[in-house]
């Protein structure tokens, strides 16, 4: 089975660096931000900085299609005033460009929050039409929505606001989900025991389908099944437990794609990804 188990690492100093922080913790994926994810805007990428990426890249051996960026958090394509959407949608389309410049074919993003101004429909209408807007501008990279935990009004912890989300995107092609364990739990889909993660991972496929799935976040819990609360643990230190992991290293629906790390102790990375290789078989 193969499986490309990484971590999202630091872009500190530069792009470039990411490969090299993925190298140095064993991984075989990564995410990655293309730039200050907590700033609007970023000068745009140099040349050498494009080069020395793609160099660094190669050199870790990890295919461009297991990196998964991530957007900026300021983000909200559902935001309830056009000024705010449309401000947002510019952002996005830059880090679209980003990825397409780096050689990158998807982007991981949180779909967006209607703030109680807007309904959960209109937010949802929102969040496609400036999905559609942002395929039209931007060639080749996939916009990967992540399931969220559903914490104050963020939409995308069900499965059905993904599917809705998705229903409404022209180009199917150019969409995606990547699905956050820690979110997904504490959304109130649990993944504990056999039954469980069998049952939940049935629904995803009848309601999203595993053909969307094109990265995943391994995180364990510090909040409860159904808590809204989104806090991350590391591996069977949290909620959901270690079972769970080895569910997924042994489920070949997961096989190439990025199988990304967000837990709280970066220290413990690289066993934390050895010990998912060992849960293997």
């Amino acid at each position: 089975m193969s499986k490309f188990v990484g971590a999202h690492v630091s872009a500190s100093g530069g792009v470039f660096n990411a490969p090299l922080n993925a190298m140095a913790i064993g991984a075989k994926a990564f995410a990655l931000f293309t730039k200050n994810q907590k700033q609007w805007a970023a000068k745009p990428l140099e040349d050498e900085t494009i080069g020395l990426f793609k160099d660094n890249l190669a050199k870790s051996g990890i295919l461009p299609k297991h990196v998964l960026p991530h957007d900026s958090y300021l983000i909200n394509l559902g935001h309830p005033e056009e000024e705010k959407r449309q401000k947002s949608l510019d952002a996005f389309i830059d880090e679209l460009q980003r990825c397409s410049q780096l050689g990158l074919d998807r982007l991981n993003f949180h779909p967006g929050s209607h703030l109680k101004e807007i309904t959960e429909e209109e937010c949802i209408d929102r969040i496609a039409m400036s999905m559609n807007e942002a395929i039209r501008r931007v060639e080749g990279v996939n916009l990967t929505i992540e399931n969220t935990a559903g914490q104050g009004s963020n939409l995308g912890w069900r499965f059905e606001h993904l599917n809705a989300i998705i229903e409404r995107i022209e180009e199917k092609s150019r969409v995606g989900v990547c699905i956050d364990t820690c979110h997904m739990f504490t959304a109130g889909y649990d993944i504990r025991t056999r039954e469980a993660y069998d049952a939940t991972w049935r629904e995803f496929d009848a309601i999203v389908g595993f053909k969307y799935l094109k990265g995943m976040h391994i995180n364990d819990s510090k909040p409860e099944l159904g808590s809204h609360v989104d806090r991350h643990d590391s591996l069977g230190k949290g909620k959901i437990g270690l079972d769970a992991f080895g569910f997924i290293m042994n489920d070949s629906r997961m096989d190439d794609i990025p199988l990304v790390l967000e837990t709280i102790d970066e220290t413990i990375w690289a066993q934390e990804i050895a010990l998912l290789y060992s849960l293997q078989g």
